[in-house]
């Protein structure tokens, strides 16, 4: 089994994550290979909650060209975790 900091890679905070924090839901990067019930567990783990729902989403990587040689940035997989009533990640408040 993976370690929750594995599993984990990091916070997404943009406009509209910020305000979805307000309904409960709390977005992050996450790894590829990972399922819902891995990331489920990896929040409660971590941030000590309880989860309601786990959403995810596989993000393609964008093409990108320098010096004229094409590429693209990698594929990677974003969650939006909702929280049951009365949680709150305090990591996320100062954003």
């Amino acid at each position: 089994m993976k370690d929750s900091r594995d599993i984990i890679k990091s916070p997404l905070v943009s406009e509209k994550s910020l305000q979805a924090i307000e309904k409960g839901k709390y977005t992050f990067k996450v790894d590829i290979q990972a399922n819902k019930i891995e990331i489920g567990r990896a929040v409660e783990d971590l941030f000590k909650v309880k989860v309601k729902e786990v959403n995810t989403f596989k993000m393609s990587g964008k093409k990108k060209v320098i010096r004229r040689k094409e590429g693209r940035t990698p594929n990677w997989k974003k969650a939006i975790v909702t929280l049951k009533e009365g949680q709150k990640i305090e990591v996320f408040e100062g954003a």
